[in-house]
């Protein structure tokens, strides 16, 4: 670029190629990427990887379990909990008639 002549504007000069890398790095870019390359970084890595993969499946699992449950729960217990209902409700409707009538109150069955 600096050898292209420009019109107007500033040309800033090219920069040293790096042949020394290290040398030429800050003390902190050296640190960061000895501690991004040591191995507890890569074991706590993997094990994180690890546990993820775990709570995922869990939760799949979790998942699959509590819709089985709740279709269960819907189609055994809902039809049992309206048909306890009506027949609650049929009981009151016959007492009420049956007071209304005159007759005594038909004791509760043992």
């Amino acid at each position: 670029m600096s050898s292209q002549t420009r019109k107007g504007g500033v040309s800033l000069p090219e920069r040293p190629s790096r042949t020394n890398k290290n040398a030429d790095e800050g003390i902190i870019s050296r640190i960061s990427s000895t501690v991004s390359e040591s191995p507890v970084v890569y074991h706590g890595k993997r094990a994180a990887g690890e546990a993820a993969y775990v709570a995922k499946r869990l939760l799949k699992s979790t998942g699959k379990a509590a819709w089985i449950a709740g279709t269960t729960f819907l189609i055994l217990v809902v039809p049992l909990i309206i048909e306890m209902d009506r027949e609650q409700q049929l009981n009151e409707l016959e007492l009420q008639q049956a007071s209304l009538l005159g007759t005594p109150p038909i004791s509760a069955q043992k």
